[in-house]
């Protein structure tokens, strides 16, 4: 028999019960968020059920959070009546683990649980957000749910699903200066399209994957699911352990020796046999930029806007069409002759203490262009902002003429006080760029932090590389 891949042993270890090709799979960790936890707490109160195992449970305030004037609270009523539903449902259901407003390790999900070690090696994780496939950089089988799968968990520890095919991404090569797993994420998704993983858990791997660091992997993973699989992951290694070595919810002593010792067995057997197989060479990629509504809209920077006319497929031209109408681009502008409105530096993404030194070397005793409307910069937890501070990356930015944020989701979707508005572009380091995603009639073009950086001084895009 073949060996196991990756996704295997995850998968065959938390099995609970299996009817034909359906399987009850068990949860270890749930994070819960104020957006999508709401209607299933209720559903639990309706039936008169309690949660099944409350100290699984992290709760986060993260979506709706204002990044800015703290002392005076939340303001806009929607948002402030989600996150007092969310205290209340996790004070009514006994959570295990809160991170309100205002604590001091608040954050975006994604960001807190891994710095925390709230997420280990060999969990299955689950989130009611779609880029807690961030996880799976720990060597997890993380996937974000729907409300109804809230519940579901809420109320057994369970999923019934379907066993994912598993694709394997083999990432050849060295990254060049000024490319990074953004980059990286963003040529493969141009390639596959956002539907190219369908299906499938993308086991991220190679000698690219093996030099990246932690925070790098955290970002590729994330990005899995805009290539339409249900899940990224990336086998343990030592970089892995190190990480999660000394957090406050990592196990000490015996268990830890224990627990490493499982780790290491966390990757695909040599003889392991794949749905799925694309190499995709990073020595060749360059800095990327999204022209369209979608993902897989994307060029290299030294690139120009595609032509719907040159596009065979009848259906992808009149797609093509529609995004650069609303986009209000031409065919064939070049990359770097799109000038921004606004830079957005931030997100379950790119927020972490990485992002922001990559992104601070290139703003570095340079200034923000004067054409520019906003350049925020927003941390992804209140341990990133801190860390960010004592290295002084914050007077970076402020000299530089950007605004430093207390941290949250903020502009990476439009629901809180952080959005565009109609007509503004945005350089953001989010990772979608659908229509209105980041305010009603915004117009988003997906970058690394530093391509963001680069285009905050310039007032448009422009190959980081040049600086």
């Amino acid at each position: 028999m073949a060996g196991k891949t990756l996704l295997d042993k995850l998968w065959d270890s938390h099995v609970v019960h299996e009817v034909g090709a359906h399987a009850l799979l068990y949860m270890d960790r749930h994070y819960i968020i104020e957006v999508t936890s709401a209607q299933a707490y209720e559903r639990l109160r309706e039936a008169g059920r309690l949660a099944w195992r409350p100290g699984s449970m992290v709760a986060v305030a993260d979506h709706n959070t204002p990044t800015k004037d703290w002392d005076l609270g939340i303001r806009d009523p929607v948002s402030k009546l989600q996150l007092e539903t969310l205290e209340a449902n996790v004070r009514d259901f006994g959570v295990a683990q809160y991170f309100p407003f205002r604590h001091p390790q608040q954050g975006i999900a994604h960001v807190i649980g891994p710095e925390l070690g709230a997420t280990l090696p060999g969990m299955t994780v689950a989130c009611g957000d779609s880029h807690t496939t961030t996880h799976g950089s720990l060597g997890t089988l993380a996937f974000g749910i729907g409300t109804s799968e809230v519940e579901l968990v809420l109320a057994t520890q369970c999923l019934l699903l379907t066993k994912f095919k598993a694709m394997r991404v083999n990432l050849d090569g060295a990254m060049p200066q000024g490319v990074s797993a953004k980059d990286a994420a963003l040529a493969l998704i141009g390639r596959i399209g956002t539907a190219g993983g369908s299906g499938h858990v993308i086991e991220f791997c190679g000698p690219a994957v093996d030099a990246m660091s932690m925070e790098a992997r955290m970002t590729l993973c994330s990005m899995s699911i805009e290539a339409g699989a249900r899940a990224g992951t990336i086998a343990v290694d030592e970089k892995t352990i190190d990480y999660v070595r000394g957090r406050p919810f990592a196990p000490t002593g015996k268990l830890w020796d224990r627990a490493v010792e499982y780790w290491r067995e966390l990757r695909s057997d040599g003889d392991a046999e794949f749905d799925r197989d694309i190499a995709l060479d990073v020595a060749a990629v360059e800095p990327h930029v999204t022209w369209g509504t979608s993902p897989e809209m994307v060029v290299p920077v030294s690139g120009r806007v595609p032509d719907p006319s040159a596009e065979t497929n009848p259906i992808r031209r009149k797609s093509m069409t529609l995004a650069l109408e609303y986009m209000r681009l031409e065919a064939n502008t070049p990359m770097t002759g799109i000038a921004i409105d606004k830079v957005f530096i931030g997100s379950c993404t790119n927020s972490r203490i990485e992002d922001l030194r990559a992104a601070a070397a290139i703003v570095r005793g340079r200034k923000v262009s004067r054409s520019l409307k906003q350049a925020l910069v927003v941390p992804g937890s209140g341990a990133v902002k801190r860390q960010a501070e004592q290295e002084g990356l914050h007077r970076v930015f402020t000299d530089a003429g950007f605004e430093w944020r207390q941290p949250g989701c903020s502009m990476r979707v439009g629901i809180n006080e952080d959005r565009l508005n109609p007509g503004e572009r945005c350089a953001s380091t989010s990772n979608r760029n659908f229509e209105g995603r980041q305010g009603s009639g915004g117009r988003t073009h997906l970058v690394s932090p530093e391509m963001a950086a680069a285009a905050a001084l310039a007032g448009r895009f422009v190959d980081v590389r040049e600086f």
